[in-house]
């Protein structure tokens, strides 16, 4: 079930209202290991994830390997979730760093100022549904109800890891060691919902801890995040 958390200061200034949100503000960030202006996303991506009203997410693709340098957390799956929010946005390109805020709005990562703005904004959003989840033992059940706007809705169980630290040998982060935030190990698409009637949903999970996400169809808008196992 959902778990409300004391809300934490951020060390770069960024900051939240107080009180917990019912609806969290999910940040993606596109990263690698090999790009040499990802370690300030990397490290506002930390601070951004000590803030129980934001769902932080690494995601790290493998389009920057051939320089020299293979990122050991990077993934053609993570790549293609991004191409495919700039279809949807009819961007010509990606890039890292990347923030992307609830789906919709990118921004780029290392802009600590133009990151704060975009969560500001989106943490005045409301939930357009009720999702919970409760884990028994590996078990996990999903309920959904509710919507207020038109679907479908696909939801994600997404798991990750809360600190990651990497000593990079060659490319354009040679001799750096990095610690990582809420690097993304596995992304699952479980479901879709109508969002017409209430439903139930059940899926073992693999690894935690772990976020369930409720995103519209087509890589839009996601309109709610909850926390499992942390």
């Amino acid at each position: 079930m959902r778990r409300i958390l004391t809300s934490l200061a951020l060390a770069c200034g960024i900051a939240l209202p107080a009180a917990a949100q019912d609806r969290p503000v999910v940040v993606e960030l596109f990263t690698s290991q090999g790009c040499s202006s990802c370690p300030p996303a990397d490290a506002l991506l930390h601070d951004l994830a000590k803030d129980p009203n934001i769902v932080a997410l690494a995601l790290h693709v493998d389009y920057w390997d051939y320089i020299g340098w293979k990122d050991s957390f990077a993934s053609p799956e993570y790549t293609e979730r991004q191409r495919n929010y700039a279809r949807v946005q009819s961007e010509r390109m990606v890039y890292t760093p990347q923030m992307m805020i609830n789906g919709i709005e990118h921004v780029v990562g290392n802009r600590a100022g133009a990151v704060k703005a975009a969560i500001e904004r989106h943490s005045r959003s409301q939930t357009v549904g009720a999702l919970d989840a409760e884990l028994d033992g590996r078990q996990l059940t999903i309920n959904v109800a509710d919507a207020s706007v038109d679907g479908p809705f696909i939801i994600h169980l997404v798991s990750y890891a809360p600190s990651s630290r990497v000593d990079i040998r060659r490319g354009e982060n040679a001799g750096r060691t990095i610690d990582y935030a809420n690097v993304v190990t596995d992304w699952r698409s479980i479901a879709e919902w109508s969002g017409a009637s209430a439903r139930e949903f059940n899926v073992t999970i693999t690894s935690l801890p772990a976020v369930v996400l409720l995103q519209r169809k087509g890589y839009g808008e996601i309109f709610d995040a909850v926390r499992i196992g942390q």
